[in-house]
């Protein structure tokens, strides 16, 4: 006798798209989009190709957008951290979310986030940029800074990009150091830059001998 085909879980809308986001972006965490098809997509959420056209008609394109605008909302909450207590500490506790998401998505991290594919497109960088300039106007919020002058903004987006930088290396190091000696190094980094910015700058130089003053 021949066994019945598993009957597909009834989901709402929002469920079922939920899972064939969370099947794509495991596969993108760990390999490249372009390497990525539709099938792999399916296979993995358990669905048929077809129920995947259904809520991406746009095909692979679609998907990958949506899965990276997904990426993207968790990396911006990764520096939304509660305003209490010392600043560097705080600074802390976003760096392991940060790089808990990295981790989690291994080599892919860079195919996924940082460009380098070949179905990057405007809305796809437009996302990854959001994500950076979220995570700077957290960390204005944190330093108590409102209206940032040119340097802390340039001082504040250089570390950002290196704390990208830094992540990407990190994963071709084999995850080495660890990611808490990382995490510690990223921090005693942004001391460093905004004690040098604050040498030139008064804005950076109150930033300095205020919030980072107030205890580690």
């Amino acid at each position: 006798m021949t066994p019945a085909a598993p009957a597909y879980r009834r989901l709402s809308v929002e469920e079922r798209r939920s899972q064939l986001l969370d099947a794509a972006l495991s596969l993108f965490a760990h390999r490249a989009p372009e390497d990525v098809s539709l099938d792999d997509v399916a296979e993995a959420a358990g669905v048929s190709r077809p129920l995947v056209y259904r809520y991406f008609p746009g095909g692979k394109q679609q998907l990958y957008e949506a899965a990276l605008r997904s990426a993207a909302e968790v990396l911006q909450h990764c520096f939304d951290e509660p305003q209490d207590g010392p600043l560097l500490p705080r600074l802390a506790r976003a760096l392991d979310r940060y790089l808990t998401f990295v981790d989690q998505h291994d080599a892919g991290f860079s195919a996924l986030l940082q460009g380098g594919s070949v179905v990057e497109t405007s809305r796809t960088t437009a996302l990854v940029d959001g994500v950076r300039r979220a995570a700077a106007e957290h960390i204005y919020n944190h330093l108590g800074v409102a209206a940032p002058g040119p340097r802390l903004r340039m001082t504040v987006r250089m570390w950002i990009t290196a704390v990208e930088a830094a992540s990407l290396i990190w994963l071709d190091e084999d995850k080495q150091p660890p990611a808490e000696e990382l995490r510690d190094w990223l921090v005693e980094q942004f001391v460093a830059v905004l004690t040098v910015t604050a040498a030139r700058d008064a804005q950076t130089a109150d930033v300095v001998h205020g919030a980072l003053a107030a205890g580690t």
